[in-house]
């Protein structure tokens, strides 16, 4: 099976090392020096990667025949793919590889049906999953411990607790209704808008 692990950024300085935005969870397993890479489109690879650093919280590789500024330039936004075993699982078992994770089906505790990942977006902060609803529509669910509280692969399926709006913009507190409650006497804990990073997975 074969999954990008990164996409090339600007090119670094004028011996040929570029910037890569990482998109695997083992940056040190999939773009290790001797790495041999797919790429998208097919007509820039493979590549080797000859040395990698981290410079400013960056990862930066060189690959092997890439020696200066130019070179470097011409293989910005090109996708790096690697030959993933597909029975291959990772060393954190609350880690998981996209691929696992696509097409798993969507739940409420209670087992009412939400949707199917089709898709996951990873962002600084956090990944998403990208679900589709049986009516073709799509919600954006934050993979984050919270709100995703059970991946269970043998029944493939992912477990969630949304908090009020995040599945129906209809149960959303609007802010009529908090100026209500407050005009009532009612105090705001100021817990709605905190919540803490979940990490990658």
């Amino acid at each position: 099976m074969q999954l990008v692990v990164a996409r090339i950024g600007r090119a670094h300085g004028i011996k040929g090392e570029v910037t890569v935005e990482v998109r695997t969870d083992e940056p040190e397993l999939r773009l290790a020096p001797g790495a041999v890479l797919a790429t998208e489109p097919a007509t820039a690879g493979p590549l080797t990667i000859e040395t990698g650093r981290v410079h400013s919280g960056r990862l930066l590789l060189r690959f092997e025949g890439v020696k200066d500024r130019t070179a470097a330039e011409a293989l910005r936004n090109i996708l790096l793919i690697a030959d993933v075993d597909p029975a291959e699982l990772p060393e954190d078992p609350e880690e998981f590889y996209d691929h696992q994770l696509m097409d798993l089906d969507v739940v409420l505790a209670d087992g009412t049906e939400i949707g199917r990942i089709t898709e996951i977006t990873h962002l600084p902060s956090q990944d998403l999953f990208i679900v589709e609803r049986p009516d073709g529509s799509e919600v954006m669910i934050p993979f984050v411990e919270e709100i995703v509280t059970e991946i269970d692969l043998e029944e493939q399926r992912a477990v969630i607790t949304p908090p009020p709006g995040l599945i129906d913009e209809s149960e959303a507190v609007v802010a009529s209704a908090r100026e209500e409650d407050e005009d009532s006497g009612v105090k705001d804990s100021g817990a709605e808008g905190s919540g803490s990073k979940g990490e990658d997975a």
